[in-house]
């Protein structure tokens, strides 16, 4: 391995332990408490070499977003692909009750995804890969149950709006979170055309 491979896998590494301890401090503590200088100190390097991989705490916000949207997205699909073979109503609540419990389970990165300030584009162009994916991942199984009369993509925008909304006001205790599943019967009843 030559001195700039070594360097290169070192980088990588450097800034694959910046993202997990923002990530890590984000869940136990709030965002507010995810600072450079805090960032520094648990990983054990001079807040210079935490700015040469970052530019400041938007980038990282957007790296644990980028990284939050493949774990979403390896947990629907994980979701769905469990309950394949069932019906597709058992495959679309799968995949609500997934994302519900991706939310609830992984605060901080959902709010570095859907409610802070990253950096990062949805719906254009320049999307990157990770949030397309994630899209994807609800497109898969919800595309299906759309009607001829709704274009699949615009159906799973609103279905996954309708997550979203569920997901953030029972977070905030706006909805009470034992009529989860009611809900989410609701949901999948009264959209998907199944």
């Amino acid at each position: 391995m030559s001195v700039q491979e070594r360097k290169q896998r070192e980088r990588a590494e450097r800034e694959r332990l910046i993202v997990a301890t923002a990530r890590e401090l984000a869940e136990q503590q709030g965002w507010d408490a995810v600072t450079t200088r805090r960032l520094a100190e648990r990983i054990e390097y001079s807040q210079p070499v935490l700015y040469s991989h970052f530019r400041g705490k938007r980038e990282i916000i957007g790296a644990v977003a980028l990284e939050g949207a493949t774990d979403m997205a390896a947990a629907l699909r994980a979701a769905t692909s469990a309950a394949d073979g069932t019906r597709t109503r058992t495959r679309v609540t799968a995949l609500a009750r997934a994302y519900l419990d991706f939310a609830a389970e992984n605060p901080a990165v959902y709010d570095a995804l859907f409610q802070l300030d990253g950096g990062l584009a949805f719906a254009a162009e320049e999307t990157p890969e990770p949030l397309k994916d994630a899209f994807a991942a609800l497109l898969e199984s919800l595309g299906d149950v759309a009607g001829d009369d709704v274009h699949p993509g615009l159906f799973t925008e609103v279905f996954w709006a309708a997550l979203h909304g569920l997901a953030t006001l029972t977070r905030a205790r706006r909805l009470p979170p034992e009529d989860t599943a009611r809900r989410v019967e609701l949901l999948v009843d009264r959209l998907a055309r199944i």
